[in-house]
């Protein structure tokens, strides 16, 4: 079985190949996000702490956390779902995967470093990759680099350099948009979208009081021709008498 080790904390990512079976029994019957103690690897993983993220069978097919089998399943999975892409809206599909209990079927385990152990593991522990993106938005960077509010973020962004693959044109430099940044103008169009939001209100009460004025005028004009109506058809009533 291969082991794809990966490691958050320097970045590095490294495949091992064990084919001794007995030395990968601590992870049978483990089930994916548990941790699981090194020891049983070789001596080099002592101390180490592994958690398992995942894995394929020899068929090539994924494990699916939630899925309690030690084996394929077929499922009818949707949008949402893992090991699985919807290609049109609504679409469902029956898909093939792996269980996501650990056993001796699976031809690639994922692990994820939670605790190093006493001795280095070359290319995995004993160097450090950098990060090739910094953060985007504006207090995510001022929480990366320990700023105050008055510190301008623009002046913080984690900007690379992009070597073109002409030699003859010069390199250039690449940075982020940040997100959620708070300028000048975006407070002026914060004012003007309030302004406006004021004067439709102002505009709308105007309107509806105009309405209910003309509303009770008209009302007012029906009732009185109404009355003058019942007068006239009580005079006339009266002199034909």
């Amino acid at each position: 079985m291969k082991l794809n080790i990966a490691n958050p904390a320097t970045g590095c990512q490294k495949l091992i190949e064990i084919d001794d079976e007995r030395r990968l029994r601590g992870f049978y019957d483990k089930r994916m996000a548990q941790e699981v103690a090194g020891d049983s690897l070789g001596d080099e993983f002592k101390g180490y702490v592994f958690r398992i993220s995942g894995g394929n069978d020899k068929q090539g097919f994924p494990m699916k956390q939630g899925v309690l089998l030690p084996h394929r399943v077929r499922l009818l999975l949707s949008k949402g779902h893992s090991c699985y892409r919807p290609r049109r809206t609504g679409e469902r599909k029956r898909k093939s995967v792996r269980g996501c209990i650990v056993q001796s079927d699976l031809a690639v385990m994922n692990l994820v470093v939670v605790k190093q152990g006493e001795q280095d593991i070359p290319g995995l522990t004993d160097t450090t990759v950098p990060k090739r993106l910094g953060p985007k938005r504006a207090n995510n960077i001022r929480k990366f680099f320990n700023l105050s509010k008055e510190d301008d973020v623009r002046q913080y962004v984690i900007r690379r350099t992009i070597q073109p693959a002409n030699p003859n044109k010069k390199p250039y430099t690449k940075a982020p948009k940040i997100q959620r940044l708070v300028t000048p103008v975006t407070l002026r169009r914060q004012r003007i979208k309030k302004l406006a939001k004021a004067k439709r209100h102002e505009r709308r009460t105007e309107a509806e009081a105009e309405y209910k004025q003309l509303l009770a005028k008209r009302v007012k004009e029906a009732k009185d021709r109404k009355i003058e109506r019942r007068r006239t058809s009580s005079m006339q009533k009266s002199s034909s008498a």
